[in-house]
């Protein structure tokens, strides 16, 4: 560790993080995260026998109340999600079998909970993958993501990229049933000011030329992804076809008024990336990116509402 990278454990904390009846150590990165914290770490406490929190020095009360409730902390400047997730997973004292990726705002659904008990069970599996629900604006919506956030441990490593970092497994990867709830941003406001952190974190990326990863039009999931990422500028007629996509084909309008906001505001977030694609080609980045300060960007994930 350098010397930005402090643990705690120093006297007078509180005890340790009770362990659970799950053989899984869950780490989460955080970044002012304090209106997380109380709900996640609760929606845990039972089930997962360890608990890290890796804090990029947040402001807020983020690191008191991850000790209150007993999880380990690290406190560690904040390089890239990608550097941050390979440090978590080479450095931290895991001892569980089994490690898991969560973001602040997610929560378990108890149906989640048992199937990853018992396919650990099952054997014959060094990864799990299963469903994200996406909630806008206090709805959930009828939009799921695949995301592989459960491995054994030591057989992961990340993408080593700024953002939309993407676990590497060692072995297969079964997909499980039970669903992640993401509750993203509390208000419209924080969630704008979180889009605004992102967009401008991808075009930078993209304008420094940093290779991101595999992009494949029939690669695995999230290398199709990236293909499309790099290729939707040269879409015509693509914002439209973007909404429709959300709006249809992911069938947010099942979700009524908010899935038609939320459709135009993915489109919002597209745009101003471009946008500040190439305003960052033509000028170079304004100042040092200060990303992801403010809010509580999540860590995980290509595609964020």
């Amino acid at each position: 560790m350098s010397p930005n990278d402090t643990p705690s454990g120093k006297a007078g904390e509180p005890a340790a993080w009770p362990p659970g009846d799950a053989p899984v150590a869950v780490i989460l990165i955080t970044l002012d995260e304090a209106h997380n914290m109380d709900a996640v770490l609760t929606n845990l406490r039972g089930w997962a026998r360890e608990v890290f929190v890796v804090d990029s020095h947040s402001a807020d009360e983020t690191v008191a109340l991850a000790r209150r409730h007993g999880a380990r902390v690290v406190r560690r400047r904040f390089r890239g999600f990608g550097d941050q997730w390979n440090f978590a997973v080479r450095e931290l004292p895991v001892t569980a079998p089994w490690t898991m990726k969560l973001d602040p705002d997610e929560r378990l659904t108890d149906r989640l909970k048992a199937s990853i008990v018992a396919e650990i069970g099952a054997g014959g599996a060094a990864g799990f993958s299963f469903d994200r629900r996406l909630h806008f604006m206090g709805r959930p919506l009828p939009v799921r993501q695949r995301v592989v956030r459960v491995w054994r441990t030591g057989r992961c490593r990340f993408t080593d990229v700024a953002v939309n970092e993407y676990p590497i497994v060692d072995g297969p990867v079964r997909r499980i049933a039970g669903l992640l709830e993401h509750h993203d941003s509390p208000d419209l406001d924080h969630w704008v000011a979180k889009q605004n952190r992102y967009t401008t974190a991808e075009a930078t990326a993209r304008a420094s030329g940093v290779p991101a990863g595999a992009a494949r039009l029939f690669g695995p999931l999230h290398e199709r992804r990236r293909w499309l990422k790099r290729h939707f500028t040269k879409l015509p007629f693509r914002y439209v076809l973007l909404f429709l996509h959300h709006y249809l084909l992911q069938g947010a309008w099942r979700a009524g008024s908010a899935g038609w906001r939320w459709s135009w505001m993915r489109c919002f977030v597209y745009r101003l990336q471009e946008y500040k694609l190439r305003e960052t080609q033509r000028d170079g980045p304004a100042r040092p990116s200060r990303f992801p300060r403010p809010g509580p960007p999540p860590p995980g994930g290509a595609h964020r509402p």
